[in-house]
């Protein structure tokens, strides 16, 4: 017996067509209240029930690639508010780019899950195909044009017991987990047991995406990390009469006493050039008794302007230089530049004709006792692929950030949610000093032991988790799911081109015979 799913998706295919953008519209952005800084992890599945629903709603891959459009503008729109808090830092000069930041980035990520409606429906009626298509659209998210997957709907578990999959499939697994529940949850129920079958689905999965970690708390090394933040408005950061104010800020935490092994200073946290610093770096290196401190600043060379992180000794002498290789585009430098000098538009960070120069990739450093660290200075702590990069496996993560330019609601809670998720990748911890916060550490089950809050000036000490063992994921990277969704998406295109070819051999005519 048919019951009310299938009834409802009967009475909602014939709904026009903008009732229908409107509901979809709707149902991504209900999505987004799943993450920080809502937090309501049940209703990223809740969503993507809702968009398996709607794909049997329309017959055309036209059709289906309009409503995967508006379900994802919907979903980035809320999740992206953030984005326009950049813009206002010096809103004279580019407060008037803010709604069309919004506006564009939403709907030009919308186009991939769009362009995953769309093929799912050209593949076949089965709204199986959007299992597959969906999570191979979030992996070019990921990829393309350099990638920004940030809001990924795994990056909604990282509160729940489901977000400590990461460790087993990273988030394109998580994605692909999440897209199989949806499609048997969004299945009209044709016969009675499949009340029963798909009401202990929904049981099990409300379960996992409300129950916290279960894993037992993580052990602690001998080692302590002195985490500033300096809490410099950006807006004030490099006002020349504030400069003073959060140097001797970041100094004075630096100097109060207490048993730490390193002092980690927040991005840029410097407003110098590395060339021209050296007396500040005296006074650090004063301050430290001592002690490494690891820092945020810009430096130059003959090729151009690096975003840096670098590490002084006790002698306040650089040891050791990593230069940032993932920049941001158009805040760190403008993709296709001699098109947008033309209309006069230029990077929020613009340094010397509108960029800086990425540096050569992932990198390592020695931190003495604390072992091996893996730097990430802001946006690449978004990119799994990023963290796992490394010849060899670190001892732990050491994130730099200046989170000011996100402003003080969403966009640094994000953030944060996103540094906690390659923690659990990686099954390492990760130390994280943000400008103006979120700062904290974060074990290597993605939960945090310490922290100092948004718009918060001080510091912490911190001790250092141990990391876990190697990770499924951090062995294996992308390439098992990738490879796996492609040939599933081709075995199954295969099939149903044999089963059409079939059915049209066997429905034919006695004047064929």
């Amino acid at each position: 017996m048919t019951q009310t799913p299938g009834r409802l998706a009967g009475r909602l295919a014939v709904l026009p067509v903008w009732a229908r953008a409107i509901l979809a519209f709707g149902a991504g952005a209900v999505g987004a209240l799943a993450q920080e800084p809502y937090g309501i992890t049940p209703l990223v599945l809740a969503s993507m029930v809702a968009g398996f629903a709607l794909l049997p709603m329309v017959t055309t891959w036209q059709s289906a690639v309009r409503i995967g459009w508006f379900f994802g503008t919907g979903y980035f729109a809320l999740c992206l508010t953030w984005i326009v808090e950049p813009f206002q830092v010096d809103a004279a000069q580019h407060g008037w780019m803010a709604p069309f930041a919004l506006v564009l980035l939403s709907a030009g990520l919308a186009l991939f899950w769009g362009a995953a409606f769309g093929l799912a429906k050209r593949l076949g009626p089965s709204r199986w195909w959007l299992a597959a298509t969906w999570p191979l659209a979030e992996i070019g998210r990921a990829y393309v044009f350099t990638g920004f997957p940030w809001a990924m709907p795994p990056q909604a578990l990282v509160n729940v017991v489901a977000g400590q999959g990461l460790a087993w499939v990273g988030p394109h697994g998580m994605m692909l987990a999440l897209c199989l529940i949806a499609a048997l949850l969004s299945r009209p129920i044709v016969m009675r047991f499949g009340v029963a079958i798909q009401s202990t689905l929904a049981l099990i999965s409300l379960a996992v995406l409300l129950v916290s970690p279960v894993a037992p708390q993580a052990a602690m090394t001998e080692h302590t990390i002195r985490i500033v933040q300096p809490n410099a408005a950006q807006h004030e950061k490099w006002d020349p009469q504030m400069i003073p104010v959060f140097v001797d800020r970041q100094v004075g935490f630096t100097a109060q006493p207490g048993d730490v092994d390193l002092i980690l200073w927040p991005e840029t946290a410097l407003p110098y050039l590395v060339e021209h610093a050296q007396v500040v770096f005296d006074r650090i290196a004063e301050a430290s008794s001592g002690k490494p401190v690891a820092l945020g600043i810009q430096r130059r060379s003959e090729q151009g302007y690096f975003n840096s992180m670098v590490v002084l000794d006790e002698a306040g002498q650089v040891t050791q230089t990593y230069d940032k290789h993932h920049l941001v585009p158009f805040g760190e430098y403008m993709p296709f530049p001699s098109l947008f000098s033309k209309i006069n538009v230029g990077g929020l960070a613009d340094r010397v004709d509108g960029a800086f120069i990425s540096g050569p990739g992932p990198q390592l450093l020695d931190m003495g006792s604390l072992g091996r660290a893996l730097p990430l200075i802001c946006y690449e702590a978004v990119f799994a692929h990023d963290v796992g990069g490394a010849a060899v496996r670190p001892d732990f993560l050491m994130q730099l950030t200046n989170d000011a330019w996100f402003g003080a609601f969403a966009g640094p809670q994000q953030h944060l949610a996103q540094a906690r998720m390659r923690a659990i990748e990686q099954g390492l911890p990760l130390v994280r000093s943000a400008n103006t916060g979120i700062s904290a550490m974060i074990d290597p089950n993605g939960r945090i032991t310490d922290q100092i809050p948004l718009d918060q000036a001080g510091f912490v000490d911190a001790a250092l988790p141990r990391p876990l063992a190697p990770t499924l994921y951090s062995r294996t990277g992308d390439l098992p799911i990738i490879g796996f969704l492609v040939m599933a998406t081709l075995l199954m295109a295969i099939k149903n081109t044999l089963l059409m070819a079939i059915k049209k051999r066997t429905v034919r005519t006695p004047f064929q015979d």
